[in-house]
């Protein structure tokens, strides 16, 4: 499953569709998003060497290069990008909310698939999910502005954060320390390491089929976005680069970062947008719409990106 999980994932994203063209009613799926979300992050989290994480804060370059990256070239990118949906609150919101938060799982695969050196993107998995649930309330406010912002409420935000990342973030520490000193934990924990792709598959399934209903009803603004999203792509990767040359990263970290640049953490801020008044929810439909060109797109990263960066490249 590991080896085919690109094609797994597009399956997965065909049946939901397929599924919520069929069965319109989509509240099950809204109400099982959560926690499929908070298992699947779990098991992100249980990949994290935690005991080994000191290690990864102490190559400053690239966790420097990866947080300037994030948390200040991508907003200057999305506010200019944005300017395109500045008219409608609900695109608008949606567009931010996706494209100013960092992937923080599949990003992982991708990065691996394209030989980046994905085990920094793990060990600072939980640095770039706490940051950006903590500035994404800033960035929305300087953004959208206060009349675009006024009815999110900062619930939310906190709900997110309790139960998406410090409860699964928590249990998978715990889970480690109890697999180093009881062989079933171990045994279980290894089993669950090895259900990633199954639960991508669910969670990919679950969102598209609950946000498919939306989408069909009416599909304009949304076929709007679509270029939008690509241009997103085709401008971080060269901007990933940059930023890769001016750390002087060697080709692995180069490409890790150019990934992480341009994956975005769709899956986990589309419960933010459900929980938007009823006027914006149109922008969960964004944000999934946004996960159906960004897998496409991750696809076209992991052929294109050794060209763009390879191994005579290096530069330390």
């Amino acid at each position: 499953m590991e080896r085919h999980q690109v094609v797994l994932y597009l399956a997965a994203i065909a049946a939901g569709i397929t599924t919520g063209l069929l069965a319109p009613d989509t509240h099950p799926l809204d109400i099982a998003i959560n926690p499929a979300i908070a298992v699947l992050l779990f098991v992100t989290f249980l990949g994290v060497p935690f005991a080994r994480i000191a290690q990864g804060f102490r190559d400053v370059r690239f966790l420097s290069a990866l947080l300037l990256l994030n948390f200040v070239v991508v907003p200057v990118v999305v506010f200019g990008l944005s300017r395109f949906v500045a008219h409608d609150d609900a695109l608008l919101l949606g567009v931010l909310l996706v494209l100013l938060t960092p992937c923080i799982d599949y990003v992982i695969v991708f990065a691996a698939a394209a030989g980046g050196a994905h085990e920094r993107l793990l060990a600072a998995a939980p640095v770039l999910m706490v940051l950006q649930l903590l500035l994404l309330p800033l960035y929305l406010l300087v953004i959208a502005g206060p009349a675009a912002t006024e009815n999110v409420e900062p619930a939310p935000f906190i709900e997110a954060l309790v139960l998406l990342i410090l409860i699964p973030l928590a249990a998978a520490a715990l889970t480690q320390w109890g697999a180093r000193r009881v062989p079933h934990v171990a045994t279980a924990s290894a089993g669950a390491l090895h259900a990633m792709v199954p639960l991508m598959m669910l969670v990919l399934f679950v969102v598209v089929a609950s946000q498919t209903p939306t989408i069909a009803a009416d599909p304009q603004p949304l076929i709007g976005l679509v270029p939008l999203y690509i241009a997103f792509l085709a401008i971080m990767a060269g901007l990933g680069f940059l930023t890769a040359r001016i750390a002087h990263l060697d080709v692995p970290r180069s490409r890790a970062l150019v990934f992480s640049g341009a994956t975005r953490n769709s899956l986990v801020v589309l419960p933010l947008a459900l929980a938007l008044p009823v006027d914006l929810r149109l922008a969960a439909a964004v944000i999934v719409t946004q996960t159906l060109v960004e897998l496409v797109g991750m696809a076209v990263y992991v052929r294109l990106l050794p060209r763009l960066i390879p191994e005579r490249s290096a530069t330390s």
